[in-house]
């Protein structure tokens, strides 16, 4: 992926109203989702004392996850590019581990989010991405 692309995902990210989320059970976590002009393009967070405590990206079929239960990030891939199910919502999204951490989705899933920095929420993840 070349940075022009790169930069155009990023800019296309756009927050959510928080008014259409459903909330929490837990009042004290905050859910923060941003979409993307392209399908199935997105990223969720929920912060809890100013703290990310999960994180998911999914983008073309693919997903990054942090949980602060594991504390490592992790890949995945979404059905949601599946065609073969007639039965499947769209809206609907199941992630499958990947067996081995695809480290090249990792970097453009940073590098995305690295486009943005110098915002709040922005940094905030960028920070699970560190060593």
């Amino acid at each position: 992926m070349d940075k022009d692309e790169i930069q155009a995902l990023a800019n296309s990210l756009r927050q959510i109203d928080q008014k259409i989320l459903k909330s929490a059970k837990d009042t004290s976590i905050k859910r923060i989702w941003y979409q993307g002009d392209e399908s199935y393009f997105d990223m969720f967070f929920d912060i809890q004392n100013n703290q990310i405590i999960w994180f998911q990206f999914t983008l073309r079929g693919k997903a990054v996850l942090w949980d602060k239960g594991k504390a490592s990030l992790c890949t995945g891939t979404t059905g949601e590019t599946d065609s073969d199910d007639v039965s499947y919502y769209p809206a609907s999204k199941i992630i499958k581990a990947d067996k081995k951490t695809d480290l090249a989705f990792i970097e453009v899933a940073r590098s995305i989010l690295q486009s943005r920095a110098g915002e709040a929420n922005f940094d905030k993840a960028l920070e699970l991405f560190k060593d």
